[in-house]
């Protein structure tokens, strides 16, 4: 009976943690992932505190940023592709 129990228990952590996974990347997209990342994309940007806003909120959602301070966005089509839902550009647009 105990084994049993110690089995079902830990089925249903493993369910549990499956269900968390998308959650678990979204927050180490907002963390030092984008952080890092952000930091060198927005190196040489005039309106630094924007360009990491932006840079940002286009990493949490694409978990992934260009390298470089510009340009190379074919490295992650997430983030080259983010629209307004009206088929512009983000505005505010991925540095």
């Amino acid at each position: 009976m105990k084994l049993q129990t110690t089995v079902t228990v830990a089925g249903l952590l493993l369910f549990l943690l499956l269900l968390a996974l998308p959650s678990l990347r979204v927050s180490m997209a907002g963390s030092g992932f984008c952080d890092g990342k952000c930091a060198v994309r927005c190196s040489k940007a005039s309106r630094h505190d924007d360009c990491l806003k932006y840079c940002g909120i286009c990493c949490a959602t694409c978990n992934c940023v260009p390298s470089g301070t510009a340009g190379n966005k074919d490295e992650c089509p997430c983030y080259r592709d983010m629209t307004t839902g009206h088929g512009n550009r983000t505005r505010p647009k991925c540095p």
